[in-house]
């Protein structure tokens, strides 16, 4: 009686996963965010713990497992609409490669060894930190790069407009100003909430209207 029970147990979780995760939407395990991976992991506990404790009823863990989904869907409509809360939560790409330099300052704040960036370069089976010319350490830590002989590999677009928030650092990063901007804008005849998506590349701006 008790291996049906497990059994039981096993398919009811087994089909309330399958539901959840199609409202948690589409996306690679390796894409997960922080929070999505927080609540995979702690629903996965939450179903080992109620199939192995057969005394209690299994509404006690469906119960907070829906209120898990709640938060992620919450939190996730959050980082939609807030870029801000976006950034703080999953953080923001960051370049450690940039023109052929190694940004030690950004491997140490991300806190990104030299042997972590030589295993993901051979990964991307590049020999040598001299055959990059941009490498971008993503949010889910995967390493993005660009090889000095890719010919479609121009200067790397940096993202300095999105959902209609000024990516001040990126500015920074490029040498612009707030000034500079605003007076593309203008020349552009171009509103900063009508564009949801900005990028600087081969010393142009290029701009992507909101549909909405």
């Amino acid at each position: 009686m008790d291996y049906l029970i497990v059994l039981f147990r096993t398919f009811i979780f087994y089909v309330l996963i399958i539901i959840i995760y199609r409202f948690m939407g589409k996306r690679e395990v390796g894409q997960l965010s922080i929070i999505d991976l927080i609540v995979s992991i702690l629903i996965a506990e939450l179903v080992a713990i109620s199939i192995d404790n057969r005394e209690e009823s299994v509404f006690l863990s469906i119960l907070p497992i829906f209120f898990l989904l709640f938060v992620q869907i919450l939190l996730s409509n959050l980082s939609i609409k807030f870029p801000k809360f976006r950034n703080m939560i999953d953080g923001v790409p960051s370049i450690i490669i940039n023109n052929g330099k190694v940004n030690f300052k950004e491997m140490i704040k991300q806190r990104y060894n030299l042997d972590d960036l030589l295993t993901q370069l051979r990964e991307k089976k590049i020999k040598s930190i001299e055959d990059v010319d941009f490498a971008i350490l993503e949010n889910n830590g995967n390493l993005s790069v660009f090889s000095k002989y890719d010919s479609r590999v121009g200067e790397y677009p940096i993202a300095i407009i999105l959902d209609g928030q000024i990516n001040y650092q990126t500015l920074r990063k490029i040498n612009k100003s707030q000034k500079w901007l605003e007076e593309m804008l203008v020349k552009k005849k171009i509103n900063l909430s009508q564009i949801f998506y900005a990028f600087y590349s081969n010393n142009s701006l290029y701009i992507i209207k909101n549909d909405n």
